[in-house]
């Protein structure tokens, strides 16, 4: 923790100097008025009111990629109204009328297709925001955005309350869009949000913004957005408060332990309540998730666990305040540690509450508590979180979390049965977004654990058109426990001994790209070249594993994408570990290299296919990897999915062989906007298990649903039964 605050000073002080550009610029170069509606908005898409025609319009798009420097080919027009509930957004999009449309379900293969959308920032401070987009069909994708760059700032799971109506003509398509104050999280009085528009143009592999935005950074990048001027702040919303109860009814069949048939009947409900336009409670009571699609089946060569997303919609708005501490590797705080337990199976929640949101300008605090019931195998858990987020320098951030997980017996607390974690970060971001630096110092606590509790973290990123650079060291104690988290690489399995042995280690990890943008080419949009070294030290700093490899892409007009890839692996293995049912490998210094292609069809394609071959040494053996992806869609009902995966691994004599395939074939059938059938197959014989997943869902009313989901698992060497559920869940959004 001493080092923390000297590494804060060190990087803001060299991080500023190296100049800030004003990022806000933007908003003194595009800047859109809107005026309160005179008449009603009829949704219809046809753009026929008179507040349209009289409305400020946000034309003129710049190209975001592949180039960012020229004019959009394709002309698009903006315009906004409001009234006393809802912003109004429409759009005029000229094109001609084959459109690409992957599927008409909400969010999923939004970025395959044609579409056009807005991002806001309420608070205009770069922090956070939201983005409402649609496609020609009226499809909706609604996503909460952090502040910065990168997936981990993009929310997709989020889902809210809106409406859109589209129509599509000879040489257009337009678009009304009605998004509820009550869905959008603001500060009454202000009278200047942050906004930009964005447009994909997936026909001819173009995106387009109106606020000009880097082509290195997301469009949804807050720090590039334009100026939104109201005639008069929106008004405080009165009643905001949204109730969901569902009721479930559902029957379970564990053959592997030759029970009778299973049959419940469960009441819930969630609520959303804004306490102030910027400040939101979230609460849930005997939660359901049975509608959640199912996690897919991943193969794992790796000697430690693999991370898996988190898809419960209770865990995911402003998740970003909870989830971003730390790094990919080592998280303090992981929400599918709540409710599901160590073998993937699901633990009953009794109740949820969570507040989330600006407490100012510049503060966002977060406070979560769950509680759980008790299993056969577990006491009922209690879990405490709380962070903030408190905005300096411009962009910059320091972050602190405390995160408590304790047991209750007969409505006490454990004295000795908890886990409790605590940190501070640090995140420099200049203002232009091409300068980031982070340092942070995370402790834990567990009865009669004194020593080697802490992982701390610090490095740095430029971010520029041609070079990007990461530079990242961090280090986790042998006696780091992040029980609400997720840290891997700290459990090492022997083999031999049939236990896991805890072992803190050292990481340091850079990756540097370098990327290309042609100015005059027949057939390349842009081509780069990567390195990626990644070391492991144990504790005292001895060798453990490194990779270092050598990558070479291009990307083509067409959509197409080669990659090609060159690996050098080097690792001191600690502990027997087997990969095959043989002898498991001694522990000793092993080195393998290995080369890889990777070749992804056009996109644009009613079929598509992606082919990745890996081939070269594994250890002291070989292994041979095959993977393809085929996808076909008969616009826009139908999408047919198939991934295939093979891997063949070879060892000497004792040490043993395997095949391990993996089959995902995958339909989603469109009836309309609101009706739809999906069917998801399994088969891995990693995990010796075939399964099938089967989900109908009816939305009936805006946001309200009726799911019919059928699962059924089986064994595959034997194709045995495991298990079968049928589900039958409806749940209703009623707004108060």
């Amino acid at each position: 923790m001493k080092l923390l605050l000297p590494i804060i000073f060190l990087l803001s002080f060299c991080f500023n100097a190296l100049g800030q550009v004003d990022n806000r610029e933007n908003q003194q170069k595009y800047a859109i008025s809107i005026k309160k509606a005179t008449s009603k908005i009829v949704l219809d898409g046809q753009l026929n009111e008179t507040d349209w025609t009289s409305a400020d319009v946000a034309s003129d798009f710049w190209q975001k990629n592949p180039k960012d420097n020229i004019k959009a080919v394709l002309r698009t027009e903006m315009r906004l109204t409001y009234d006393e509930d809802f912003l109004y957004v429409s759009a005029t999009c000229f094109d001609s009328p084959n459109h690409i449309v992957t599927t008409l379900k909400r969010d999923i293969g939004f970025w395959g297709g044609d579409n056009v959308g807005v991002v806001l920032d309420p608070l205009n401070e770069a922090s956070s925001g939201f983005l409402f987009g649609t496609n020609p069909y009226g499809v909706q994708t609604d996503v909460a955005c952090g502040g910065g760059t990168g997936g981990e700032h993009y929310s997709g799971e989020w889902d809210n309350r809106w409406y859109v109506e589209t129509q599509i003509s000879a040489d257009r398509w337009t678009v009304e869009m009605a998004i509820p104050f009550k869905t959008i999280r603001y500060k009454v009085g202000k009278t200047t949000w942050g906004i930009n528009f964005f447009r994909n143009d997936k026909k001819n592999n173009r995106q387009d913004v109106w606020a000009q935005v880097p082509r290195q950074f997301w469009f949804i990048d807050m720090g590039y957005t334009g100026r939104l001027d109201w005639d008069a702040s929106p008004k405080k919303t009165n009643g905001n408060i949204s109730v969901i109860p569902y009721i479930n009814t559902n029957s379970f069949k564990d053959s592997e332990a030759g029970t009778p048939t299973d049959y419940n009947f469960d009441v819930g409900l969630d609520a959303k309540i804004a306490l102030t336009p910027s400040l939101n409670l979230d609460l849930t009571v005997n939660p359901d998730f049975s509608q959640v699609e199912v996690d897919q089946q991943v193969t794992n060569l790796t000697r430690f666990s693999i991370f898996l997303p988190e898809r419960r919609t209770f865990f995911i708005e402003n998740s970003d305040m909870f989830s971003n501490f730390g790094i990919p590797i080592a998280r303090p705080f992981f929400s599918r540690r709540i409710g599901i337990d160590g073998d993937g199976q699901t633990v009953p929640i009794t109740y949820g509450a969570r507040i989330t949101g600006n407490v100012t300008s510049s503060t966002r605090i977060g406070l979560m508590n769950v509680q759980t019931k008790a299993t056969a195998d577990q006491l009922a858990q209690n879990y405490s979180t709380a962070v903030f987020n408190q905005r300096i320098f411009g962009r910059s951030q320091i972050k602190g979390i405390f995160i408590n997980r304790q047991a209750r017996e007969d409505g006490e607390f454990s004295d000795t049965d908890y886990g409790r974690n605590a940190g501070l970060e640090y995140n420099y971001q200049s203002n232009d977004g091409k300068w980031n630096g982070w340092a942070g110092y995370q402790h834990s606590f567990k009865k009669e654990i004194t020593s080697d509790n802490y992982f701390t973290t610090f490095g740095g990123e430029y971010s520029g058109k041609i070079l990007n650079a990461v530079f990242d060291w961090s280090q986790v104690g042998t006696n780091y426990f992040a029980e609400v988290g997720f840290v891997n690489r700290v459990n090492n399995y022997d083999a031999v001994r049939d236990t896991t042995i805890r072992l803190g280690y050292n990481t340091i990890f850079a990756p540097v790209n370098f990327q290309f943008v042609p100015e005059k080419s027949n057939y390349l949009n842009r081509h780069s070249i990567s390195t990626e070294t990644f070391f492991t030290l144990d504790p005292d700093f001895n060798f453990v594993e490194r990779s270092i490899s050598l990558g070479y892409r291009q990307e083509y007009k067409n959509g197409s994408s080669l990659r090609l890839g060159l690996e050098n692996n080097e690792i001191d293995l600690r502990f027997p570990f087997s990969f095959t049912d043989g002898v498991p490998l001694p522990v000793g210094r092993y080195q393998h290299n290995r080369v890889g292609i990777n070749y992804e069809s056009d996109g644009r394609k009613l079929f598509q296919f992606e082919v990745d071959v890996n081939t070269g040494g594994f250890y002291n053996g070989t292994l041979n990897q095959v993977s393809t992806e085929f996808g076909y869609r008969t616009q826009p009902w139908g999408v047919f999915g198939l991934e295939i995966e093979y891997n063949k691994l070879s060892f000497p004599d004792e040490f043993g062989a395997t095949t391990i395939w993996a089959f995902s074939p995958k339909v989603e059938i469109s009836f309309n906007r609101n009706l739809f059938l999906t069917t998801f197959l399994q088969y891995n014989t990693q995990a010796d298990n075939f399964n099938i997943n089967t989900r109908f869902q009816w939305r009936f009313a805006p946001m309200s649903d009726v799911f019919l989901v059928y699962t059924d698992n089986y064994m595959v060497e034997t194709f045995g039964p495991k298990n079968r559920s049928l589900v039958l869940k409806v749940n209703y959004w009623l707004v108060l």
